[in-house]
């Protein structure tokens, strides 16, 4: 299944508003955006994933519609997947896309570098 391209308009729209720079990739059967060249939130399939503080994580989880990623088989710490409970209103996905930005700028680069 394709990821929801409702959903990535959403995204864009929100991250245009804030003038936040960011590139969409293709990656994980979904979209990533990155800010900072760091993987920031996405969309898989119909779901919001969004890269947080590992300090909130647990508190994040009981949040409406928001649960481990794990789709690989192991849960992602720092990543967690919001469903359409969680992102329905605009406001709500602008809850957790603030939480991916705030974030941002103390996440590490997970960018290869080339060997010369």
């Amino acid at each position: 299944m394709p990821y929801n391209e409702f959903l990535a308009d959403r995204i864009k729209r929100l991250l245009l508003e804030q003038k936040v720079f960011f590139e969409a990739k293709k990656m994980m059967g979904g979209l990533a955006f990155m800010v900072n060249d760091k993987m920031c939130v996405g969309v898989i399939k119909d779901e919001l994933m969004v890269r947080i503080d590992p300090e909130i994580y647990e508190a994040s989880l009981q949040k409406p519609g928001c649960h481990i990623m794990d789709f690989t088989g192991r849960p992602m710490k720092g990543f967690v997947m919001v469903n359409a409970e969680g992102i329905d209103m605009d406001d709500d996905l602008a809850y957790w896309i603030g939480l991916a930005l705030h974030f941002n700028p103390k996440a590490k680069s997970s960018k290869s570098k080339k060997k010369s």
